[in-house]
């Protein structure tokens, strides 16, 4: 694997259509996310594109920056049209014990739906998947030993 400086790197960014907020507040709480900057609407130093948000979003979060463990994970309220939908992909969280796995996976499913219980695997001490009350889904692992 390069390390080099010049490696692309791969951050999600996910839209939450005027619930950004609240799945940040959301995601602080259920998985200890640290909010690293949000800026919103009314503070952009350019005034937004016609059409690029719902007339009175001032108040909505424009961006914003989560870091979750080694990853930073953008958030915005997008358009701001109320229908989130988060299609054709999971977020993957390893952690290193069963306990932080039943933990992380009981708060994450708080408000939202069990896909795949969390168990033991061939691949794993505990899996399981689920999507978030926002819609979002997730797969929560205990990394094999010595796996990062």
């Amino acid at each position: 694997m390069s390390t080099t400086t010049n490696a692309p790197i791969l951050q999600p960014y996910l839209f939450f259509d005027g619930r950004c907020e609240e799945a940040i507040e959301f995601y602080v709480r259920a998985v200890g996310a640290e909010v690293e900057m949000l800026m919103r609407f009314k503070d952009s130093p350019e005034p937004p594109q016609p059409g690029a948000c719902a007339p009175g979003s001032g108040d909505k979060v424009m961006h914003a920056s989560l870091r979750l463990g080694g990853t930073t994970v953008m958030v915005s309220d997008g358009h701001c049209g109320g229908k989130p939908v988060f299609q054709g992909f999971s977020l993957s969280l390893g952690v290193a014990t069963e306990a932080e796995a039943e933990r992380l996976f009981t708060a994450l499913a708080d408000g939202g739906q069990v896909i795949m219980p969390l168990a033991k695997t061939f691949f794993s001490a505990r899996f399981g998947m689920l999507a978030d009350r926002f819609g979002v889904c997730w797969m929560v692992l205990v990394r094999p030993e010595g796996g990062k």
